[in-house]
């Protein structure tokens, strides 16, 4: 585990729950009460600021949700967080004394917000969370880490939350998970805990405990999960919420694997399969290197005849006859065709290098 003022007991996995937007001092204080009872969750959250596509929609209590989250805490004794996108924000959570904010994915985004937010909350005891941006760059997600850092929020009370990003593969889920960013940015800061958030990757209950599970496979260090009194009748993201109770059952199905294991057959496996990993990653890279050298070849023989490098229809032929093979090697169709881009994007550089030095 991490070392965090966040989880300061080291606690594996940390769960932070509460309704998407505190609607009302009676909702809010009865999930917070139910979620407090079933003794599985670290703090609580509630949006009182709700940033919104249109301008129709409830876009949270705004102020007076505040005195509620304060009183949430007196009555349940844990902790509250809510989203702040201002620096107003960051002033509000300071004067009603609660314990931490998080960055919204649509605030990520954008730098000179994320500064104004980090100016507010510099040297104040707040813990805070970041979201990843909407859209899958982890150099804005880096950078809005960082300008809390260069204000001198402590890392110890900082932490990532991956709730997934808006591209146009994200099927089943509401957001793509692309994995492989959060464990990027688990690479750059190793010292913040990873936090996932099942309920806006997943954006259907339905959908809640396979991402949980994913997440707690993927070494992730705890959840952030949308729980409201009655989800079917909440005033936003109504599909994702679940009772503070389904919580509950929820939390117990999840199994958190052990980090490490000092079994001496698991530890010889375990070197084995690695050593034959590595031979195949060296095979693996030996032959797209061979098959950038025949892409030169191809560059040259079109820079003699005049021919452009884009063959769209040849390439789509390619594609379509490895993709058709997706069951056969068992690899998903997403893989396929994530790692088929890449390598056509390297072949036309290759053409295009010969193209301009021949």
């Amino acid at each position: 585990m991490v070392h965090s003022s966040l989880t300061p007991n080291g606690k594996r996995p940390l769960v932070i729950a509460g309704p998407c937007s505190a609607e009302s001092r009676e909702q809010l204080l009865e999930t917070c009460e139910r979620l407090a009872r079933t003794g599985m969750v670290d703090l609580l959250r509630a949006g009182l600021w709700k940033p919104r596509t249109r301008p129709d929609s409830f876009e949270g209590v705004g102020d007076r949700g505040l005195e509620w989250l304060r009183e949430a805490r007196e009555r349940t004794g844990l902790p509250v967080v809510t989203e702040v996108a201002s620096s107003r924000h960051v002033e509000g959570v300071l004067h009603h004394g609660l314990d931490g904010i998080w960055i919204g994915a649509r605030t990520t985004v954008n730098p000179f917000l994320v500064q104004e937010i980090a100016e507010a909350v510099a040297g104040s005891r707040l813990q805070v969370l970041i979201k990843n941006p909407m859209h899958p760059d982890v150099e804005l997600w880096a950078g809005a880490v960082e300008r809390f850092l260069k204000v001198g929020v402590p890392i110890t009370r900082l932490a990532l939350v991956h709730r997934g990003f808006s591209t146009s593969n994200h099927w089943p889920y509401r957001n793509d998970p692309m994995w492989h960013l959060a464990f990027d940015m688990r690479r750059r800061f190793p010292s913040l805990p990873l936090i996932c958030d099942p309920s806006h990757i997943a954006g259907d209950r339905a959908l809640l405990l396979e991402v949980a599970q994913r997440a707690a496979n993927l070494n992730f260090d705890g959840l952030i999960i949308e729980s409201h009194r009655s989800p079917d009748e909440a005033l936003s993201d109504a599909r994702q919420q679940i009772t503070p109770e389904t919580l509950s059952r929820l939390l117990q199905s999840v199994s958190w694997p052990s980090q490490c294991s000092l079994d001496a057959e698991y530890l010889r496996t375990l070197a084995a399969c690695r050593s034959e990993i590595d031979q195949l990653d060296a095979e693996i890279f030996d032959l797209l290197s061979r098959r950038m050298k025949v892409a030169d070849r191809i560059g040259r023989v079109k820079r003699e005849n005049d021919v452009m490098i884009l063959q769209s229809d040849r390439w789509a032929e390619v594609v379509k006859r490895i993709v058709a093979r997706s069951s056969e090697l068992r690899l998903s169709e997403h893989f396929l065709r994530t790692v088929l881009d890449a390598i056509h994007n390297e072949s036309i550089e290759h053409q295009g290098e010969v193209m301009r030095n021949e």
